[in-house]
């Protein structure tokens, strides 16, 4: 691929980079998620996510929605990082419901409440310790509540399957 200017068109936004890699291209036979972080770009991984994921043309795609901090009674803890542990453990269910990996699933939005940069580390942990190098483009969003006063946090996915 040259360097010149390359346009993607993911998700109707179009992301303008310089010189993307062959690597970084969607492969359509191939029905991985391409992983894409520009190099003029700041570098997100170490925050835990992907600037931009591309889908294969193939895939079906799957919405998970949010899924908080509860276990299997319905109880919450009262801490943070619990819940934001067990809300990934969720998802983990809804995905292996779905026959899905965590590197087939594209974004991620998060919702935190009464967030502040306190929190980032524990998402970061939670996040690579589900993904590993598949970092999900992903979007943290702070809220003042959720659906019941004791959520903390909630995690909903886009998931491309196979």
């Amino acid at each position: 691929m040259s360097h010149a200017t390359q346009h993607l068109l993911i998700g109707g936004l179009i992301i303008m980079t310089m010189g993307i890699p062959k690597a970084t291209t969607a492969n359509e036979k191939d029905l991985k998620l391409t992983i894409v972080n520009p190099q003029n770009l700041y570098d997100p991984t170490p925050n835990g996510y992907s600037t931009a994921v591309i889908a294969p043309r193939e895939a079906r795609v799957a919405y998970i929605s949010g899924q908080g901090g509860q276990d299997s009674t319905g109880a919450l803890s009262p801490e943070f990082a619990v819940q934001v542990k067990q809300a990934y453990a969720n998802l983990r269910t809804a995905l292996d419901a779905l026959g899905a990996r965590p590197d087939q699933v594209a974004k991620l939005t998060v919702f935190v409440v009464d967030h502040d940069i306190s929190k980032l580390d524990v998402l970061t942990k939670n996040v690579k310790a589900m993904f590993g190098e598949a970092l999900p483009a992903q979007t943290l969003i702070p809220v003042p509540k959720l659906a019941i006063d004791p959520m903390l946090f909630e995690v909903e996915a886009i998931v491309f399957l196979e």
